[in-house]
């Protein structure tokens, strides 16, 4: 049995010089978890073999589509072809979803923080469209760290869209909330994740609970330093690192790098 199916591309986004969204057609028989990555690529036309990297899903779980938010990496063997696919192109898309980054390895609280950085957004933009972290907590929060305002891509679906989502829409008015934050350029919110719990600035701007083991359970997806120091700042704080094994206060996922 092939390892992968080939899809077809039905819209691709530029966001930036570097940032890009693909959406292509999805297999009936695909499945996976909101907040699963799955592998995919191209075929590889000088060796024969195809160049596959693991992606997060972006889209909800019930889309007849499947869509992924990729980065450009300078020089590398896939992105480099990846960010030129226009509608109609051929990709490969593994047949298996995988990953940790699922609601129900949370012990259930009163807030969800979902921590991410860069394309460490894909993975929650499935994850808000399902009515799970709605059901299972009373506010869910996604905070989207970057270096510059215009690498907040999905920022309109994130400040709208989510609202108008026929499935998910109501509750997400009454319990969503989006946070971006930008480092190197002036913005309403500035700093990094840490600064800002720290500081105590997202629960003031939303009228939340203060994080403690109590109230608050954390999702964490981003680069290595960004998961390597947040992972440090919640086991000092008691928070326990779940899987799908065991429950626990946090969860992690890289932000994978393409290349």
């Amino acid at each position: 049995m092939a390892k992968t199916t080939t899809e077809t591309v039905l819209e691709v986004e530029h966001f930036t010089e570097d940032l890009f969204r693909i959406r292509t057609t999805r297999s009936a028989a695909f499945r996976f978890i909101p907040g699963q990555f799955v592998m995919m690529g191209l075929p590889d036309i000088d060796e024969g073999r195809p160049l596959l990297r693991a992606y997060s899903v972006v889209s909800a779980f019930y889309e007849e589509f499947l869509e992924f938010f990729s980065i450009k990496v300078e020089g590398g063997p896939l992105t480099s072809r990846l960010k030129d696919v226009k509608v109609g192109d051929q990709i490969l898309v593994g047949n298996r979803a995988t990953g940790t980054l699922i609601v129900e390895n949370l012990i259930p609280a009163h807030t969800l923080l979902m921590l991410s950085t860069g394309t460490g957004l894909a993975p929650f933009l499935s994850v808000i469209q399902d009515t799970t972290p709605f059901e299972r907590f009373e506010k869910v929060v996604l905070v989207h760290c970057v270096r510059r305002v215009k690498d907040l891509a999905y920022r309109e679906f994130l400040e709208k869209g989510i609202f108008e989502n026929e499935l998910v829409g109501e509750l997400a008015r009454e319990k969503f909330h989006y946070f971006p934050t930008v480092t190197r350029e002036p913005f309403v919110n500035h700093g990094r994740i840490t600064t800002h719990l720290d500081e105590g600035t997202i629960e003031r701007a939303f009228g939340l609970p203060p994080l403690s083991l109590d109230s608050t359970r954390v999702m964490l997806c981003g680069n290595p330093k960004m998961l390597t120091d947040l992972q440090a700042y919640f086991d000092a704080r008691g928070f326990s690192h779940g899987n799908s094994g065991e429950r626990g206060h946090y969860l992690t996922e890289r932000a994978f790098a393409p290349g």
